[in-house]
């Protein structure tokens, strides 16, 4: 019987190592499938997913120049100079131009008298009185 027992177990190791390659086939072929489905497009009519689009790069700053402030007491250009180089002396102030100052409009005079005659502590009939000469000069 135990002959009969282990001729029985080698025949069925037998069965199952032909069926292994097979079996084991069946298992790649279901793995590399299950992988390729995420590679399927979208149906027809339904929308694909299109990534947001990014915006394109800023353009690079604008150049920064200095402009070049002329001087007003600066020694001339090598070239228009004497073959010796001379020494630029500093202007003083322009000279004043006399202008006689405007004279005031009348209203401006006669506020500036009211003024006046207020600060001196003159009553009303006085400050009228003193507006009247102190606009008139």
């Amino acid at each position: 019987m135990r002959d009969s027992l282990v001729l029985a177990l080698h025949r069925y190791n037998l069965t199952v190592m032909r069926k292994f390659p097979i079996l084991l086939a069946v298992l790649v072929a279901l793995v590399t499938v299950q992988a390729a489905t995420a590679q399927i497009p979208p149906a027809p009519g339904a929308s694909p997913v299109i990534p947001f689009p990014t915006a394109p790069p800023p353009p690079p700053p604008p150049p920064i120049t200095v402009p070049q402030v002329p001087q007003m007491n600066s020694p001339p250009k090598f070239e228009l100079q004497n073959t010796t180089p001379s020494l630029v002396e500093q202007d003083g102030p322009p000279e004043p131009i006399y202008k006689p100052e405007r004279r005031r409009s009348f209203s401006n005079r006669v506020q500036r008298c009211l003024d006046e005659g207020a600060a001196m502590g003159l009553g009303p009939n006085e400050r009228a009185a003193y507006s009247r000469s102190c606009a008139t000069r």
